[in-house]
């Protein structure tokens, strides 16, 4: 997962200042070399960390700092706050203009980032906000590109406005604004054509659209996996065709996270929403404070609960609550359980959100893999090879019985007693934690754990 490296390191190197009951001005030097060093690894533009540490060591040296009874804790309190300033303070939205008007968001980006999947995921979120978008294929070079945005925007229930390859995309987007105004469409999303790298063609090509159409918005979409390449390939692109906002995309990955803590100090422009997944829906706002605590380790307890108020069933999480009080959690709750996990985004994406100790550490032991849906498919396989009155008392699973239900789902026995031996882990664990699954009313959650 994103920032786990980085994370680590810090926590490691927090761990130590936390131990100290007073601190010289040494130690923090010495610590601040430490996340110096930590942060360049973690491919952080080198003028980023230079200023980020400047500012940091002015503030812990202070009298103030050394001073008081948790000087550990007030360095790491500064890091933070210094973190967050880095990445913008402020959470960025995507001006709207008000009720019909229509607003005409242009996103640009280079081929590969994602830019056409995040458009689609974009439009996505401003249906739920009660708009009425209309995805413009812009993109007539790319093979393909066309059919995937119309794919995607069915997905979506979003529209997509096309004129086939043969037409310039500057006419494209020209024509979609009249469709936009002839059918009561507020928002226009116009998905430009990427290139492999910068070239002047790519950016005339924009700079025409821009000066054809009033663009209210340009965001430009970076793969966060290419580090401080995409903070470099986002400057070009703001000095060319001035952007208003950046989407990172990939954050689910094995990235390190430095374009995430540049792009904002180098471009002077805000990072609006980041990619956490394939799914249309693995598209979050971006919280600066939230992504400090997660890269802090401290983990992002508020999007984890926004999470499962929009991917979980509020009816049956409280459902299952009440029958966990009863004693009457069985094998198909569990199952049930399980895929209310998988749907927001397994145990990986959840777990990247928890502080880093206490609970999280515990469901290690009872979680499911990221990616499983193999995983998934041979739980649900056992589980449904379970006589009804054994998945309602799990009690009965005796040797004889396991044998049955191995054959029956095609594994051998050993994956049988791992599911039971995880269904038992899960439920004492939720035992122990009274009122986890909902706030009692519908659509209200607490953590789901």
């Amino acid at each position: 997962m994103a920032f786990d490296s980085l994370s680590d390191k810090l926590q490691n190197i927090f761990k130590n200042l936390r131990g100290r009951g007073r601190l010289t001005e040494a130690d923090v030097k010495a610590a601040l070399k430490e996340v110096k060093l930590a942060l360049l690894e973690a491919d952080v533009n080198f003028k980023v960390v230079k200023q980020f540490i400047k500012a940091v060591e002015e503030r812990a040296i202070g009298l103030d700092v050394m001073q008081s009874l948790t000087p550990g804790q007030m360095v790491i309190k500064i890091v933070n706050e210094e973190m967050v300033t880095l990445m913008g303070s402020e959470t960025t939205e995507i001006a709207l203009k008000p009720g019909n008007e229509i607003t005409v968001i242009l996103m640009a980006g280079l081929q590969g980032a994602g830019k056409t999947t995040t458009t689609a995921k974009l439009a996505g979120k401003f249906k739920t906000k009660g708009k009425k978008p209309l995805l413009v294929a812009c993109d007539i070079y790319r093979p393909a590109a066309i059919e995937q945005l119309q794919i995607n925007g069915d997905k979506q229930g979003v529209p997509v406005f096309s004129m086939g390859t043969n037409i310039k995309p500057v006419d494209i987007a020209k024509a979609s604004i009249e469709h936009a105004k002839s059918n009561n469409y507020n928002v226009v999303i116009l998905d430009t054509a990427g290139r492999l790298h910068v070239d002047e063609d790519m950016m005339a090509e924009l700079q025409e659209i821009k000066e054809a159409v009033h663009v209210d918005q340009t965001i430009f979409v970076v793969d966060s996996m290419t580090g401080q390449d995409a903070v470099n390939v986002a400057s070009t692109f703001n000095e060319k065709i001035s952007i208003d906002g950046v989407i990172l995309t990939k954050l689910d990955g094995d990235t390190r996270g430095g374009a995430a803590l540049s792009i904002r100090a180098v471009t002077g422009k805000p990072i609006l929403y980041v990619g956490m997944g394939e799914k249309l829906t693995d598209l979050e706002q971006f919280y600066p404070e939230r992504m400090a605590s997660r890269i802090l380790g401290m983990g992002d307890i508020l999007s984890l609960i926004e999470k499962a108020e929009s991917q979980m069933d509020a009816d049956k999480a409280i459902e299952m609550e009440k029958r966990l009080k009863k004693a009457e959690f069985d094998f198909t709750d569990y199952l049930e359980y399980m895929s209310q996990i998988k749907n927001m985004g397994g145990m990986g994406s959840i777990m990247s959100m928890l502080p880093g100790l206490g609970m999280g550490n515990q469901m290690k032991n009872v979680a499911i893999p990221d990616n499983a849906d193999d995983s998934l498919k041979r739980t649900e396989a056992i589980i449904l090879s379970m006589s009804f009155k054994e998945r309602s008392k799990p009690e009965l699973l005796n040797p004889s019985r396991k044998n049955r239900i191995a054959r029956g789902a095609g594994v051998d026995i050993s994956e049988v007693n791992k599911v039971v031996k995880q269904f038992e882990q899960m439920k004492k664990m939720m035992k122990q934690m009274p009122g986890m699954m909902s706030g009692g009313k519908k659509g209200k959650f607490k953590l789901p754990f």
